[in-house]
């Protein structure tokens, strides 16, 4: 059973989008989403060692945002005030120039600007995964798992006048975002976006399955963002994508039994 004495219940959406394995997809895809803002990259991504061991980086990210989806409050709550006490004394200034950023530009890890295309691309990528690949959600419904995600972003320290008020304000600000001169790949975050998203170290038996998740990783990409990566792509593989979530969502999901389709509860026992 999930832990029951946390922010969200088993009726919340954002429990009930993210306990998919296929949804698993959706944090690569934020992670690319995320590098192509520079400033975010520069001040926070390389000034704050996260590049020193980026997958146990990731992996410990990744137990804060379950802790957070599927733990205790309690447990919650001490966890999201040591980020924010860590996140408050890491601030400077761009060494170089980065995209249309010049040097000397500061960055603060709880800048709320920064903070807020953070959690917007992973409530994006969630939304975009979950829909493509397991069923479409209705208005109420995407408006309940944004609603969720504030709550989120109010425990990293986002006011509620700093994040979007609902679904649709959240996809207007992700596409004023991709249509403004802030997003930009810059030459060190193209390398080691790839490099650590699309290429990590995976046994060889298991490398078709990673060819597979990067098709759909790539494929889910803004077509700007996926041209600043380098990444190929062309009308072929957008049909393929297209055919093969239907296909997904239509004929497998719904038969996988949960074993295989959810993410197992012990996941979380950590928490």
């Amino acid at each position: 059973m999930w832990v029951m004495s946390g922010y969200f219940t088993d009726a919340s959406m954002i429990r009930r989008v993210h306990r998919e394995h296929v949804v698993g997809l959706a944090g690569a895809r934020a992670l690319l989403m995320q590098a192509a803002h520079p400033v975010a990259f520069v001040g926070f991504f390389m000034s704050t060692g996260s590049l020193e061991d980026p997958y146990g980086r990731l992996q410990r990210t990744a137990q804060v945002i379950d802790t957070i989806m599927f733990g205790e409050r309690r447990v919650a709550d001490r966890v999201t005030a040591r980020i924010r006490k860590v996140h408050g004394a890491m601030r400077g200034t761009l060494p170089a120039q980065a995209g249309r950023f010049p040097p000397g530009t500061p960055w603060a890890a709880d800048d709320p600007d920064l903070m807020l295309w953070i959690i917007a691309t992973l409530a994006d990528s969630g939304m975009l995964v979950y829909s493509r690949y397991v069923r479409a959600l209705s208005q109420p419904e995407r408006d309940a798992y944004w609603q969720d995600w504030r709550v989120v972003g109010g425990l990293f320290g986002l006011r509620e006048s700093d994040m979007p008020a609902t679904s649709r304000e959240l996809g207007a600000y992700m596409h004023d975002m991709l249509r403004s001169d802030v997003l930009h790949v810059i030459p060190e975050a193209r390398e080691l976006g790839v490099q650590v998203v699309l290429r990590p170290p995976v046994p060889l038996a298991a490398r078709p399955l990673l060819e597979m998740a990067n098709f759909v990783i790539v494929g889910l990409l803004p077509a700007r963002i996926r041209r600043q990566y380098g990444l190929w792509w062309d009308p072929v593989r957008s049909v393929a994508l297209r055919v093969g979530a239907e296909s997904t969502k239509r004929m497998l999901v719904p038969v996988l039994p949960g074993r295989l389709r959810f993410r197992p509860s012990r996941a979380y026992a950590g928490a």
